[in-house]
């Protein structure tokens, strides 16, 4: 019983640490690979305040609890 309580607890205090938020130049980086994998060489990310965003469906990810955004646009 004492080994099931031990267990837990660790898969909790794990799954704490995997929800933490990147920052937002890692995220970048992760998605620019992401991008780059797919073989398009012309586009554009960039970091702005969630408050700046005209366009949702441009949003390819968010960071800093949500207060800032990144938008990815196709530059063909």
């Amino acid at each position: 019983m004492k080994r099931w309580y031990v267990t837990v607890t660790a898969l909790v205090m794990c799954g704490n640490a995997l929800a933490a938020p990147k920052p937002c130049e890692e995220l970048k980086r992760e998605i620019e690979v992401k991008i780059q994998a797919a073989k398009v060489t012309s586009y554009t990310l960039e970091i702005v305040p969630a408050a700046e965003v005209q366009d949702p469906s441009m949003v390819v990810g968010s960071c800093e609890s949500g207060s800032r955004k990144i938008i990815y646009q196709r530059n063909d």
